[in-house]
């Protein structure tokens, strides 16, 4: 049977306030709410996003809490508008997230930035479909960007 991911587990500082940061920013709903453990509903309960205590899950999977730095992983949101990535990222910083990389253009032809939850899990807000976005003058992409639209318009069926 191919693997399907249900659920995505991270590990919290402290958990109401990572609670508070995902019911805010992405706007999720609580299903289960135990006193080291908390599961969001994700995409109308199609998955879920578990928030386990940081030394708890640690001990669950038999590794040391100890650690820092880039973690090797980071989640994806896509969306299909730059507006909305902007919007996002927003409630994520207004909800006690970071802005890690400000939304801007991609080479590809998209629109994308990354902001980090209280714990420093780290996420990006993308379009999922090449998009006209403007750049500074200055930056030569910009004409490519439309082109590869064009492109894109043009080998639809």
């Amino acid at each position: 049977m191919p693997p399907m991911i249900s659920t995505i587990m991270l590990g919290v500082r402290d958990l109401a306030r990572a609670k508070t940061f995902y019911t805010a920013s992405l706007a999720t709903t609580v299903e289960k709410d135990h006193p080291n453990f908390v599961s969001l509903s994700l995409r109308g309960g199609l998955s879920s996003l578990a928030l386990y205590e940081w030394t708890a899950a640690a001990h669950d999977a038999g590794v040391s809490p100890e650690g820092s730095g880039f973690r090797g992983v980071s989640f994806h949101f896509i969306t299909d508008t730059p507006e909305t990535v902007d919007q996002i990222i927003a409630k994520a910083e207004a909800a006690g997230g970071s802005v890690v990389r400000k939304p801007q253009a991609a080479q590809w032809g998209g629109y994308f930035g990354y902001f980090a939850d209280p714990d420093g899990h780290l996420w990006k807000v993308t379009t999922s479909k090449l998009t006209h976005v403007e750049l500074p003058a200055q930056d030569t992409r910009s004409s490519w960007v439309a082109v590869r639209r064009d492109q894109h318009d043009h080998d639809r069926p």
